[in-house]
């Protein structure tokens, strides 16, 4: 007995040394590539202008929080649910996926590199955190990539990839990731976009099927949040950086219940009397989402676990709270005219 417990404790250091070799020559490459081209930013360091700065600007917006959360939102309540869902699904295991391998990684910011290189300054704001792989890359690709893969009009269909890949140059352009970080996201993105249309989300509503994807869901979000827990605890990584895993992870368990839940129980409709419904529709549900995010720092404060719950509440909101009012609604079911 004392032999073999022996022989697995040797294997066990032997793996785990195995993987950390591993993981070192990964991020070695990572960051030997990432100074190649880092080069590629000084280039387009010098394209900038004040106007470019502006524009470029607005088109990074559309990576971020605000504007994912709109556009997933807008389908989900008054256009398409099965649309949304496979949004949501790309976005949230992209996303996870992403915040893991920040953590994991830890990436530093190019002119944390190379401090000669100057980012846009009104660009500092939302680069936080590490910066392999992007995070605005990821979502703009899984929101609008997954939105491509499921609408038939080419030229729509073409636009939603085109968005993807301005966003994903303009964090190129604003100097705040290198070109690798923002491939490697639009890899996984579409990756997801694909499996999620394709693989996850059917018209066809089991309970079996439904409860596989909830319990496939909420084990990759408790693998992400395990991993970001062990390397916070053993002070890999600071406080800032496992509350953007915990935001996710908060959000991701948040969509998958509230999936489950809505799809197998809820089924409410998007259709409404009118286009003037159907906005005041969504004005309703996101001022709830914004009393939910904002009201709640004041309740519970802003600590991990707050954090982790005021995301959930978020998503649980979206996906189940405000569906179970839109059915309840007279305007907003047994109507005709679907926007």
């Amino acid at each position: 007995m004392g032999t073999v417990l022996l022989c697995s404790a040797v294997i066990e250091q032997g793996l785990l040394f195995g993987l950390r070799m591993q993981y070192n020559r990964v991020n070695v490459f990572i960051v030997y590539v990432g100074v190649i081209y880092l080069e590629l930013l000084r280039l387009i360091e010098g394209i900038r202008t004040p106007f470019l700065d502006a524009v470029i600007g607005m088109v990074t917006s559309l990576g971020e929080e605000a504007a994912g959360v709109a556009l997933f939102c807008a389908i989900l309540w008054c256009i398409d649910k099965r649309v949304a869902y496979g949004i949501g699904v790309a976005f949230f295991l992209s996303g996870l996926t992403v915040q893991g391998m920040k953590v994991c990684f830890r990436i530093d910011r190019p002119w944390v590199i190379d401090p000669t290189l100057r980012p846009v300054p009104s660009a500092l704001g939302h680069a936080t955190g590490y910066s392999f792989p992007s995070g605005h890359a990821q979502s703009a690709a899984a929101l609008f990539g997954s939105l491509g893969v499921q609408i038939k009009q080419k030229p729509i269909r073409a636009a939603c990839f085109l968005i993807a890949i301005l966003v994903a140059f303009s964090r190129l352009y604003l100097g705040v990731h290198t070109p690798i970080d923002v491939v490697v996201s639009l890899l996984i993105s579409f990756l997801f976009a694909v499996l999620a249309v394709k693989a996850i989300v059917s018209d066809v509503v089991g309970k079996k099927r439904e409860s596989f994807i909830f319990i496939a869901m909420m084990l990759y979000v408790a693998m992400v949040a395990a991993i970001a827990a062990l390397l916070y605890s053993g002070g890999k990584i600071e406080r800032d950086y496992v509350a953007d895993c915990l935001k996710a992870t908060g959000a991701g368990v948040g969509f998958a219940f509230g999936m489950y839940i809505e799809r197998t129980y809820i089924d409410f409709p998007v259709k409404a009397k009118s286009l003037p419904w159907q906005i005041i529709k969504f004005a309703f549900g996101f001022v709830g989402i914004l009393a939910i995010k904002e009201g709640l720092k004041m309740a519970i404060g802003t600590g991990l676990v707050a954090d982790m719950a005021r995301y959930f509440l978020m998503l649980a909101w979206i996906t189940v709270l405000f569906p179970l009012i839109i059915k309840r609604l007279p305007a907003f079911r047994n109507c005709s005219v679907s926007v």
